[in-house]
């Protein structure tokens, strides 16, 4: 792929960047150069290697949902005295 100016021009056009003239000139090889590296990427050689989606392997940190047994509703009332007909009694709102 070639990189030159009017590559930039329109990479920028897309991102909807505004470069000047100056920028345009200074960017140009910077992309060429990172491009570049990236390209010897593909002289690696991955056969029989798994591919990664995550580098840290994803473990469940939650525990286990297990059932107990919960306080009753008396005992959940037992230590409040805003209560009224069972239930917790919270202030009046208008």
């Amino acid at each position: 792929m070639e990189i030159n100016e009017s590559l930039i021009r329109k990479v920028a056009e897309v991102a909807r960047l505004e470069l000047t003239d100056s920028e345009i000139k200074k960017f140009t090889p910077q992309l060429r150069e990172a491009l570049e590296n990236f390209s010897k990427l593909q002289e690696v050689d991955t056969k029989g290697v798994k591919p990664s989606f995550q580098p840290v392997e994803i473990k469940n940190v939650l525990r286990e949902d297990v059932p107990k047994q919960c306080l009753t509703q008396e005992q959940a009332l037992s230590q409040t005295k805003h209560k009224k007909d069972g239930y917790f009694k919270g202030p009046k709102v208008v």
